[in-house]
């Protein structure tokens, strides 16, 4: 092992959409949450640069070999070795959403307001989980660049030398749009929320959805993000502060179980 690096289990509950990064071509954000129950913040993580028997699903066990960030103040963030990623091939359990709730429960809160409220006093959590009051609706607007810019085009042509691997067989694309969730928390001074989503089967839904419906992508994508997420779903935010400003929140994934039909076995801590 190299010097200065531990392994950690860690089960995956998020990857982010990945970015242009002169360090490794393109890189994805991914948290997860340690066999001792903490979050983790996994960076960098060049995910389809990865070999194929590496490339981890979200909620698939991974041992890795990781050190605190050098260059990131936030405590849960680690750097990451990864060539030395292991997937777990452990079978799926029976009850896929209860089994991964019985996980996160210890770290779930009431609401983001108390998340940031804790950050505020002692530093942390930078990552967080919580259930909304009430999800208001999905704001959908076009992103200041439509495309990648120069440099960033720069970093995705860069030959990958360092890194090993593969190459995946389309370059990187884009997505011209923002995501933003509006909603409220169940925190009697909350005055709302309007937070960017940057998950990663968010983006790829996208694609989907505008590749198989062209100009009527919107009313597809909808539906599962916006109706489904409110009406049918159980709908939690993972959220993260960002590395260069770090008083703003991100959605960083979704935790959707079906609604319960009885009593609510999700309730907020």
């Amino acid at each position: 092992m190299l010097s200065g690096w531990s392994i950690k289990r860690v089960l995956i509950v998020v990857k982010t959409y990945p970015t242009p990064a002169h360090k490794g071509v393109e890189v994805s954000c991914t948290a997860g949450v340690t066999q001792e129950r903490e979050w983790i913040r996994l960076y960098p993580v060049p995910f389809r640069f990865l070999e194929q028997e590496q490339q981890f699903a979200r909620y698939q066990w991974i041992d890795v070999q990781v050190r605190p960030a050098r260059n990131d103040p936030r405590p849960e963030s680690h750097n990451l070795n990864d060539a030395s990623i292991q997937v777990l091939k452990s079978p799926p359990p029976v009850n896929g959403w209860g089994a991964r709730e019985q996980i996160l429960a210890p770290l779930r809160r009431p609401s983001l307001c108390h998340i940031d409220d804790h950050r505020q006093k002692y530093g942390h959590p930078t990552l967080g989980l919580f259930r909304p009051a009430r999800i208001k609706g999905l704001n959908i607007t076009q992103a200041d660049e439509q495309n990648w810019t120069p440099s960033q085009l720069a970093a995705l042509n860069q030959a990958r030398l360092d890194l090993g691997g593969s190459e995946p067989k389309r370059q990187l694309e884009k997505i011209p749009f923002e995501f933003r969730y509006e909603f409220d928390c169940a925190h009697p001074s909350c005055k709302g929320h309007s937070l960017m989503c940057t998950d990663w089967e968010m983006g790829q839904s996208f694609r989907k959805c505008r590749r198989s419906y062209g100009s009527q992508w919107e009313a597809k994508f909808r539906d599962k993000y916006e109706r489904e997420m409110i009406e049918r779903r159980d709908t939690s935010f993972y959220v993260g502060t960002v590395h260069q400003h770090p008083n703003r929140w991100i959605i960083v994934g979704l935790f959707y179980p079906p609604k319960p039909k009885g009593p609510d076995l999700f309730t907020n801590l």
